[in-house]
């Protein structure tokens, strides 16, 4: 947010440096009060800073915003070069050499509107590489003509009430004049050819991109047929409209037809309409990808897993502007917002399951869309992953829930019938102590049933001794050597009963598995805790497994559990070499 903060911020310095300078340049150039057509021309320049603004604040990836701001600062600050010199430079030297400079920068904005905008056309690239050498070709000549019209002696236009303080005398002006000639006759060139790329281009197009490349091939004709008007009217002394719509086709042909692309064609999906019958206009404007994503964080965090597929599917179609768009689980399952009635354009994968995309309401996907799925992609294939582990986590309490219920029904449940069976004959034959004696042995026997369920569940001594205390306890007694180790300190410390009852838990079915199937005749478990980083490891010398071939099962579900917590579960095993179980959580204490 800081960086786009940034970036809006130095796209409307640029924006009001270009509009101070037209607006002032203008007016120092006529005085005022300054006659309609000098209004006229300001709202007509105004164009090419306001759309640089608008692209380059909503798009500060895409260079193409920021060429426009560039071109149209060299324009205003051009204009004030030659409104200060018309207006304010005779008899003042140190106005005058700064003024000069800044109307050199009008060569700049005549190569970069003849050459760079109409050429980076609309997402700031070339068309390809073999124009790159024209390219260089070009800001060399740029730089040549704006160089040479530094130093050419005389007035530097028509009405100029002095000559230029920087131009130099003799052969050396008349070798800076040379040198602004060949820079510009170069870029003359070099426009038409781009021109005829345009129009070659416009012929090859299909349907969608057909109208945006006929309004910039429209737009650099006019700014080309204006400069021809002006350097008729310069040596012809032509009428002055003629003039007129030269100066304001220089100006305004090129920012008129990029602005005609984003009304009609939706230009880097910037949207220009009118709602309603009232005549007003509503910028609609698709989000940034930060904009989108941090638009996205907090009703994500407020939404369940499964909700948060149907906003992320929503936020993929709005952002991308496309008629359907689904987010896809692996195994499967479907979110779809939009009517999908057509076939998917793109598809990107997201995690264990991929985002697809329908096609564009407008026009067809451009690198800038594919750009955002990327984005996209990640939280979505956050959110596909916490939907996974949601999944399994229901599925595994449930299957926990069946085990404990066919725990009961089988154990204790049967011990306590059969223990009220023999309660109810020893009322009716009048057992004596040696009935009573048996019956109590059953009592007892259902009693330690009970508590070894209740520790499966979540034993007492976790909650009372702790977490170390609690695996002392659980590998007392087995039929292995087990040693038990932890960190100083560790022993006293308490923490979430959540955290330490994943640990518990993924340590007992740790040693469970190595007694089961490992045939070990030694284990080690290490409990252990760095900063916030509480970690237990389980390691046998048993026969080991190939990791690959064999399923978790119950450690699967701790796994989860784990990931749940924020921490995780490693295994690592390998034939002959015994294994090793490794779980940590951050305790954020």
């Amino acid at each position: 947010m800081k960086a786009s903060r940034v970036t809006r911020a130095v796209a409307a310095a640029m924006a009001a440096v270009a509009a101070t300078g037209v607006v002032a340049g203008a007016l120092l150039e006529t005085g005022l009060p300054a006659p309609a057509s000098q209004w006229v021309f300001i709202a007509v320049a105004l164009i090419f800073p306001a759309l640089g603004w608008l692209i380059a604040a909503r798009r500060p990836d895409n260079a193409y915003g920021w060429l426009l701001l560039a071109t149209a600062d060299c324009m205003g600050l051009g204009g004030l070069g030659i409104g200060a010199l018309i207006r304010l430079a005779a008899g003042r030297p140190a106005i005058a050499v700064p003024a000069t400079v800044l109307a050199s920068l009008f060569a700049v904005f005549y190569g970069l509107s003849w050459v760079f905008v109409p050429l980076l056309f609309p997402d700031g690239r070339l068309p390809s590489r073999r124009w790159r050498p024209v390219a260089w070709i070009s800001a060399v000549s740029i730089g040549a003509q704006a160089l040479g019209s530094l130093f050419v002696p005389g007035k530097l236009q028509e009405g100029m009430p002095i000559a230029n303080p920087l131009g130099l005398p003799g052969p050396y002006g008349a070798v800076a004049a040379l040198i602004a000639s060949l820079g510009q006759l170069v870029l003359l060139i070099v426009a038409f050819a781009v021109l005829g790329n345009l129009v070659s281009r416009l012929r090859r197009s299909h349907h969608g991109e057909r109208g945006r490349l006929g309004w910039m091939a429209a737009g650099v004709t006019a700014n080309l047929a204006g400069f021809a008007a002006i350097v008729i009217f310069t040596f012809t002394h032509a009428p002055g409209a003629a003039a007129a719509f030269g100066v304001l086709s220089v100006v305004g042909a090129l920012p008129a037809a990029i602005a005609a692309v984003v009304a009609r064609h939706n230009l880097l999906d910037i949207k220009v309409g009118i709602r309603g019958s009232r005549l007003y206009l509503v910028f609609d404007l698709r989000p940034t990808v930060d904009e989108l994503l941090s638009g996205l964080r907090p009703a994500l965090e407020e939404a369940e897993p499964a909700e948060q597929l149907n906003r992320l599917a929503q936020a993929v179609r709005a952002g991308v502007d496309v008629r359907w768009a689904a987010v896809e689980l692996a195994d499967g399952t479907r979110v779809v917002a939009g009517q999908e009635d057509e076939e998917a354009v793109l598809t990107v994968p997201a995690g264990l399951g991929r985002i697809a995309c329908g096609p564009k309401v407008g026009g067809r996907l451009t690198r800038e869309d594919r750009r955002l799925l990327g984005a996209l992609a990640v939280p979505v294939g956050l959110a596909i992953q916490s939907v996974a582990l949601a999944a399994r986590l229901i599925n595994a309490q449930e299957a926990e829930r069946r085990r404990i219920e066919r725990n009961i029904h089988d154990g204790a449940q049967q011990q306590l019938v059969a223990l009220i069976a023999g309660l109810e004959l020893a009322r009716a034959t009048g057992g004596g102590a040696d009935v009573l004696v048996l019956l109590r042995e059953q009592a007892r026997q259902a009693l330690t049933d009970l508590r070894e369920l209740a520790a499966g569940i979540h034993p007492s001594v976790l909650s009372q001794g702790g977490l170390v205390e609690a695996v002392e306890e659980r590998c007392s007694g087995l039929p292995v050597t087990i040693t038990v180790t932890a960190d100083p300190g560790l022993r006293v410390r308490r923490f979430p009963d959540e955290i330490e009852g994943a640990m518990y838990f993924t340590v007992s079915e740790a040693v469970a598995n190595a007694l089961k199937h490992a045939s070990a005749s030694r284990i080690e478990v290490r409990l252990s805790l760095r900063e916030d980083r509480l970690e237990a490891s389980v390691t046998d010398d048993g026969k080991g497994f190939d990791t690959g071939a064999v399923a978790r099962r119950g450690l699967a579900t701790l796994a989860d559990r784990m990931t749940a917590l924020g921490g995780g579960l490693e295994l690592t095993s390998g034939r002959g070499e015994g294994s090793r179980v490794r779980a940590w959580v951050t305790t954020h204490a």
